[in-house]
């Protein structure tokens, strides 16, 4: 069975590295659904949007005190954000570099340095979808 499989990526490299890339991109996604607090990281996102829309209104100068206390809460909220979204990479790390290692070796010397454009791209363009479809903040 893995053998078929494998023989199918070394005939269809660049559709079976497409289809790839596409799963992985999934699977990553919905393990983010999962592993972080949905709420949390959409009020955070909307009262960022609250603050940016209110700098942008009053023009604030860059030593107004409002303008510095906004400034520090949207930095503190940055910081809340990107500590709630680390998990799932944390989980997903070390399967991805394993999975890398192995499509390199598979797609490499059919395709060459363009195997990493193969996987990239089209997960770049469908984690967006992926994101709206499943909800994510």
């Amino acid at each position: 069975m893995i053998e078929q499989i494998l023989e199918i990526m070394k005939s269809y490299p660049k559709m079976s590295l497409i289809i790839i890339s596409l799963v992985v991109s999934f699977v990553s996604t919905l393990i983010t659904k999962h592993t972080t607090d949905q709420s949390l990281l959409k009020s955070i996102k909307e009262r960022q949007k609250e603050i940016q829309k209110e700098i942008k209104e009053k023009k604030y100068s860059q030593t107004d005190k409002r303008f510095l206390k906004l400034q520090k809460e949207m930095l503190e909220l940055s910081g809340t954000m990107i500590k709630h979204s680390f998990k799932p990479t944390l989980i997903t790390l070390i399967p991805f570099l394993l999975l890398f290692s192995f499509l390199r070796k598979i797609y490499f010397p059919l395709i060459g340095n363009s195997w990493l454009w193969y996987y990239l791209v089209p997960s770049l363009l469908v984690s967006g979808f992926y994101k709206k479809l499943l909800k994510l903040a």
